[in-house]
């Protein structure tokens, strides 16, 4: 943002291995991107949308993973809407598809509901987040959409689906919402007091 780049074409400019590479391309076409710099031109609308992406080669040496997400930032109340995500994933050598698929969604849906909601408080003597209800998490009712794409390389090892995915979530999630309303979030969990202290 800071350069006024595409955020795809900033990726890109940096990036030599050529898998790394794939998997955001891939995103980004699954995405329809169409290359502006962030955030867009709409921010101060009363349904603010963006989209954003992210991507991690997992530890330096394992999985790659990019992400992108459309999100719908209700200005009122702060309240994020995350509409749909989609990622990119490659692992090396598939053993099993159905499992890896599974996998990557669980990752996704645990950490966006750890990024949006899930916050443990406490004073000074006891914790505070006892139930459902005070320590909240992703409902049904808040599921994105969710297109994912493996990238199968038979002839490369097997690099595991455990975690990777968790990886590029909040900040997918993040570069969205600036995107949306050009509100800059850095700590988790993404609440809507924190978008409405983050505008003053």
């Amino acid at each position: 943002a800071a350069a006024g780049i595409d955020p795809i074409e900033f990726r890109l400019r940096g990036l030599m291995n050529p898998r790394a590479i794939e998997v955001i391309k891939r995103t980004a076409a699954l995405m329809k991107w169409q290359a502006r710099p962030s955030p867009g031109a709409d921010t101060s609308a009363a349904i603010a949308r963006g989209r954003g992406i992210s991507f991690v080669h997992y530890k330096q040496s394992e999985t790659y993973v990019a992400m992108g997400m459309e999100v719908a930032v209700e200005r009122a109340s702060g309240k994020i809407k995350v509409e749909r995500v989609v990622c990119a994933h490659d692992c090396g050598q598939i053993i099993n598809p159905d499992g890896v698929r599974a996998q990557v969604e669980g990752s996704i849906l645990q950490t966006l509901s750890r990024v949006l909601l899930e916050e443990v408080k406490f004073d000074r003597s006891r914790v505070l987040s006892i139930d459902w209800a005070s320590y909240p998490i992703l409902r049904f009712s808040d599921m994105p959409k969710l297109d994912i794409e493996l990238v199968d390389r038979p002839n490369e090892p097997p690099l595991g689906a455990g975690e990777a995915a968790c990886a590029a979530v909040g900040a997918a999630l993040g570069n969205a919402v600036y995107d949306a309303n050009g509100v800059r979030l850095r700590t988790v969990p993404f609440t809507p007091e924190r978008i409405g202290r983050a505008h003053v």
